[in-house]
């Protein structure tokens, strides 16, 4: 056979070596994409079940506290001695400090008595929900839960009841006392993630879902009957449930399967989904992760194989050529060794004359760096000392207002406690426990205050991390919140709703924002309204950080040296001048600049300018946290 006939024969062959390398290197790449698209998808199901359950559970206490004060209680046993406005601006406060949709109160036979948003066309007077589960749970005296869409506003919510019994008579329940809580925002959080997550219940309808046209949808076509059982709870008023056209196209040994959608925003889409149940909710919450990274994965791996087969092919090509040079380059390489050979001992030569004037360069070297490292230890240990005593020299001022903070609630605490006393002498137990968790909630206030104190008498670290400039503002505010009321400064904020992010460490930019707003404060003393401006702009590269007052300003002839170390204008025994010199240096370690400047219609600006962190930590720290007490 001529070597022209056997072309077309090495040429199928190489096609079909190619698809027999391809085929299987796509299907492992797949399965192992397929596997990490799983682990990936499991994880983040995980994290969104709990946080769905948080969001949940996090207003469940709030029927049963409501239904134990006294207002409400004084309010059943004679409705019609009782005003219902009252009532009804108390559940509109509870409403606001939990942040829940809707707070309302039912009589014994289901009728709304009360309501917060009895000001709204859609209020929740007048309306009977014997139909609603949560309801007869807890008519029969037990706590109720339910979901669905609002009779009056058709807004998808979670409604958590407990009954309301009077303190004389415990036969049956008085009243039912209803919270519901919207689930809009959950779901908003949703959409940042790069899955699709659907929340399903017993019967298959899709009540929450990141999709807005997925709502409401059901998984599969549902029969007359169980849209009539439907129907009649009125769970999901009269909307028309329409199949969401999810198709299963493969399961798999993993507990998930890959789905598509026949028709709908995500039509002709494949998913990976995962399935997690949450019983006490009585829901399923399934995820669907889209495919693009096994497609991807599928192509890398197919390209990543036809170019290794095609490698070996041409070095099988060349491998003849190879040996037919072998020989000359023998000879060539050969002479080359030779002349490295001379080449190389005259290096040496070179290198151990050099060696010897650099071994002793280095020596000295060494010494120099050993004796400036020492230095800058000392030099770095006296700075954080000076910095630690600064802090320690601010607390000392701080504690008046501590002090102030702490009575009010001591004497409270007095208070509770003596009636806690007087209605246990008297047998009324109920009454006694409701003082006891006041006086819990007021400890837990002072312990807090404190706590402050003790976070801002802590040490920094070295490693800088993402910090949010206007928490920072917020924890230097509370410090001085005490001051601040009593000397009546009105603190105006000047700065973007989204958090504002810079590169520094947490602790030392803490400390200055505190220095500078007491600084403000001393010089308003005299002030007769005296007004802090606190404010945060982002440039391209930077944050500017403002503090403002509307003080008597600094003299021009000391705004010079205000940051020179032990300069000071306060009078003696009030300040070592050490405050303004120490900030100067932290906000240098930090990479950024700190200025003073008198404004023409009276007062003194400090700037802070650092630089700006565009990608912040997951994790906010947790010093900057403020907690909230709606006991």
């Amino acid at each position: 056979m001529s070597r022209r006939a056997l072309r077309p024969i090495l040429a199928l062959l190489l096609l079909l070596g190619l698809a027999l390398v391809i085929w299987p290197a796509t299907q492992v790449a797949r399965e192992q994409a397929l596997s990490r698209l799983h682990d990936e998808a499991d994880n983040e199901l995980r994290l969104s079940v709990a946080g769905l359950r948080g969001h949940l559970s996090r207003h469940e206490y709030l029927p049963q506290l409501l239904a134990s004060r006294e207002p409400v209680q004084r309010f059943l046993e004679a409705p019609s001695r009782h005003s219902a406005q009252s009532l009804n601006l108390l559940l509109d406060g509870f409403r606001a400090i939990a942040d829940v949709s809707d707070v309302y109160l039912l009589d014994r036979h289901a009728d709304t008595l009360a309501a917060s948003n009895w000001h709204r066309p859609d209020t929740f007077i007048g309306q009977n929900y014997t139909f609603r589960s949560y309801y007869s749970d807890a008519i029969a005296g037990r706590e109720g839960r339910f979901y669905g869409l609002g009779v009056q506003s058709l807004e998808r919510g979670y409604y958590f009841s407990a009954p309301v019994w009077l303190p004389d008579d415990e036969r049956e329940p008085a009243g039912v006392m209803v919270v519901k809580v919207l689930l809009d925002a959950q779901e908003a959080a949703w959409a940042e993630q790069q899955a699709e997550l659907l929340v399903v219940d017993g019967q298959g309808i899709i009540f929450m879902a990141s999709q807005p046209e997925l709502r409401l949808a059901a998984l599969k076509p549902l029969s007359d009957a169980e849209r009539r059982d439907l129907l009649a709870t009125r769970r999901y008023a009269d909307e028309s449930l329409a199949p969401s056209g999810l198709r299963r196209l493969e399961p798999r040994g993993d507990h998930s399967d890959l789905v598509t959608f026949a028709h709908g925003p995500l039509r002709d889409q494949t998913f990976l989904r995962q399935v997690r149940p949450l019983p006490e909710l009585g829901w399923e919450m399934h995820i669907l992760k889209p495919l693009t990274a096994v497609q991807a994965a599928q192509w890398q791996a197919a390209l990543l194989a036809g170019g290794l087969y095609g490698i070996l092919v041409l070095g099988a090509g060349v491998g003849w050529q190879r040996l037919r040079l072998r020989r000359q380059r023998e000879h060539f390489a050969e002479r080359e060794r030779q002349t490295l050979a001379q080449a190389r001992d005259e290096l040496e030569r070179n290198v151990a004359r050099r060696t010897r004037d650099l071994v002793e360069s280095n020596r000295r070297l060494s010494d120099e760096i050993e004796e400036r490292r020492r230095a800058e230890a000392t030099l770095r240990q006296t700075q954080d000392e000076l910095i630690q005593a600064a802090k320690l020299a601010l607390l000392g001022q701080l504690a008046a207002g501590i002090n102030h903070e702490l009575n009010q609630p001591l004497a409270a605490v007095r208070s509770y406690a003596e009636n806690a006393r007087a209605f246990l002498a008297r047998q009324q137990a109920e009454r006694a426990d409701a003082n006891l968790a006041e006086i819990v909630e007021l400890t837990g206030r002072m312990a807090e205050i404190s706590a402050q104190l003790k976070q801002f008498s802590r040490k920094s670290g070295e490693q800088l991390t993402s910090v949010s400039v206007g928490d920072c503002f917020g924890y230097a505010l509370r410090l001085y919140r005490a001051r601040l009321d009593q000397d009546g400064v009105r603190v105006e904020r000047r700065w973007p709703e989204a958090p504002v992010w810079v590169r520094a460490d947490l602790v030392r930019l803490e400390q200055v924002l505190v220095n500078l707003i007491g600084n403000a404060l001393q010089a308003m003393a005299q002030t007769p309204s005296p007004r802090l401006i606190l404010g945060i702009d982002t440039l391209d590269d930077e944050v500017r950080i403002e503090v403002t007052d509307n003080g008597p300003g600094i003299p021009e002839s000391q705004l010079s040296r205000i940051f020179e170390p032990f300069f000071t204008t306060k009078s003696p025994g009030t300040g070592l001048g050490l405050g303004l010199s120490i900030s100067s240096r932290i906000i240098a370690d930090l990479s950024g600049r700190l200025g003073a400047e008198n404004l023409p219609e009276g007062g003194a600006r400090f700037t802070i300018r650092l630089p700006r962190d565009r990608s912040p930590e997951a994790s906010e720290p947790p010093s900057t946290q403020e907690r909230h007490s709606h006991g």
